[in-house]
């Protein structure tokens, strides 16, 4: 068992304490981040004249030499050792000798681990928020080619009114952008240093936080070291996002599997982004888009989990908090993989924009647009309303699409209409003379993609040099 603590008792830890209590199996997830922030303390403590120059080249040295052996496999992470800290620490005496015992002057595993996670943290939003973007994009050239694709829009799973893809798409543009912008909130209110604060309050030792915070890239110290030590609120916040983003996949994920079924036939996945069945070969499964949907509850309840485990705990740093690095690991690991799925199924699947146009032509989706044309010839709303509607009764008992009727049976329904009628309910003239913002009118969706475009490419400075 290797720990770095035990002076003050007076018998082994009992095995299964150690087991239940040792993070090994997980914390060396932190080997880099660890080192990373060994190498920066360090750093500081020669500059601050507890450790000379001397000391500082061999620590670092060493260090470095550890990080090297562990990515090559030379150097294994066991479960001899009881954390990540106790690995690179009792690696370092064992290689560099005594010098290496003056490691942890000046710290805790308190602040050790907050400082860890925050790092790794840091990481994972950047891999994210960068994901998001290339999705984006993937988005944005769809959108870009299909201004004048046409399908019915829904409410309630019912054919509502005619759109066109890109518009459709771009409600989920604009989910996404929210969800990139919420990753770079989280990460300019993260990025604060907690080494220096301890185990809780702080130190004795002359440390320069403000160094250490320079070296690892962080805008400045923390400014509590209970809080410090205690804060897991950057995590959480992480975790809702990452929720956020897996339902926004969840809800395309949706409309890609109920357009991909035989009854709509709106899309055809590519064959590398689906599977078949084991007893019967007619069938190509969406299971890409399916398995993204049924992930979603794994990303929600790694952020459930996480507040459970923090409401109750007293400041400041409780062993509870351990448990926040499994599931914020399985988080991550689980939104890169469904974005970067779902980002290849997208950009690979084809559009079905006949069967799509035909369906908007076919659900009297065009309804509304006759009662405005009533509506602009004097009729009051209320009364173009219920006309529509006897037009649709009677084209469903003759089976018929509006777009059908001649303008002798209009006229039997209302004396309002004339020929002029037939291009005020096509789906063009729908489609294009709603020209509101965010209205699917191709010259507005034009003005939405150009914008786009100009969002996406300027570029996001996590690290601005003045903050």
């Amino acid at each position: 068992m290797a720990q770095l603590w035990g002076g003050r008792f007076t018998k082994q830890t009992d095995q299964l304490v150690y087991d239940f209590n040792a993070s090994i199996t997980f914390d060396q997830r932190f080997y880099k981040q660890d080192i990373e922030g060994s190498v920066a303390h360090v750093i500081m403590m020669a500059q601050q004249g507890m450790l000379t120059e001397e000391e500082m080249k061999q620590i670092v040295e060493g260090l470095k030499g550890i990080r090297e052996d562990v990515e090559s496999g030379k150097l294994l992470i066991t479960e001899e050792y009881e954390d990540i800290h106790s690995f690179v620490e009792a690696n370092l005496i064992d290689r560099i000798g005594q010098v290496g015992k003056k490691l942890h002057t000046g710290r805790s595993r308190n602040d050790q681990v907050a400082l860890d996670m925050k790092l790794y943290v840091r990481v994972g939003v950047l891999e994210i928020e960068s994901l998001v973007k290339e999705l984006l994009e993937v988005l944005l050239h769809i959108m870009e080619e299909n201004t004048e694709t046409y399908m019915p829009g829904f409410t309630h799973l019912q054919k509502a009114q005619p759109v066109t893809l890109s518009h459709h798409l771009g409600a989920y543009l604009e989910m996404f952008k929210r969800d990139r912008e919420r990753l770079q909130d989280v990460f300019k209110r993260m990025n604060y240093c907690p080494l220096g604060a301890g185990a809780l309050a702080g130190t004795t030792y002359p440390l320069d936080r403000n160094r250490t915070a320079e070296l690892m890239g962080f805008y400045g110290p923390t400014q509590n070291s209970m809080d410090s030590v205690s804060d897991r609120d950057y995590v959480l916040e992480l975790l809702s996002a990452c929720s956020i983003i897996m339902m926004h996949l969840s809800r395309f994920s949706e409309e890609i599997i109920i357009w991909n079924s035989n009854e709509y036939q709106f899309v055809e996945i590519d064959d590398a982004f689906s599977t078949g069945s084991s007893i019967m070969p007619q069938k190509k499964n969406p299971d890409i888009a399916e398995l993204v949907r049924g992930k979603t509850g794994r990303v929600y309840g790694a952020l459930m989990a996480l507040l459970t485990t923090m409401k109750g705990l007293p400041l400041a740093y409780n062993k509870d908090m351990q448990e926040d690095k499994e599931w914020t690991f399985d988080a991550l690991d689980t939104v890169k993989k469904c974005i970067r799925l779902f980002t290849g199924m997208l950009s690979t699947m084809k559009f079905r924009k006949d069967v799509m146009e035909n369906s908007a032509k076919n659900g009297f989706t065009n309804a509304t647009d006759a009662a405005d044309y009533l509506v602009n010839h004097g009729v009051p709303f209320r009364d173009a309303h219920g006309i529509v509607g006897r037009l649709v009764l009677y084209c469903i008992e003759q089976n018929k699409a509006l777009d059908d009727m001649t303008l002798e049976e209009f006229k039997t329904i209302s004396p309002v209409f004339e020929e002029d009628i037939y291009d005020a309910i096509s789906l063009e003239t729908c489609v294009n003379k709603r020209t509101t913002l965010g209205a699917p009118g191709k010259s507005v969706m034009e003005q939405v993609i150009e914008q786009n475009k100009q969002y996406l490419s300027k570029e996001w400075n996590p690290f601005p040099e003045k903050c």
